[in-house]
């Protein structure tokens, strides 16, 4: 069973600079459009392509997330990326609406992937 982190403990991570991979599991125009900082790019249906390369540890401690409780693309890319073989994965199950919902910023910029 993959691990459900909330809201603060996100941005507590991040705060802190944790090493963490933030991935998105939204489409590319969902994620060109904003994501949550630092965050890649890895749609639900390209983990098996996408993740060798843009995850390569692992045991890297990696948060999924997509747009909204309703949105069950994270949980489809973390339980996909378990069977893969990473160690270390979690879920944030509220993702993108409940970041700009708490008034946190997104970051704009060239996507990583796809």
């Amino acid at each position: 069973m993959i691990k459900e982190l909330e809201r603060d403990s996100v941005k507590a991570k991040l705060d802190a600079g944790d090493s963490i991979v933030l991935v998105e599991a939204l489409g590319p125009g969902y994620y060109e459009s904003g994501h949550l900082p630092g965050a890649i790019n890895i749609p639900h249906d390209q983990v098996d392509e996408l993740a060798p390369t843009l995850l390569p540890d692992m045991n890297a401690e990696i948060i999924v997330y997509c747009a909204s409780t309703t949105c069950r693309n994270s949980e489809l890319a973390a339980n996909r990326l378990a069977e893969l073989g990473y160690t270390n994965v979690a879920d944030y199950v509220d993702g993108k609406a409940d970041w700009v919902e708490a008034g946190l910023p997104l970051e704009q910029d060239t996507p990583v992937a796809v």
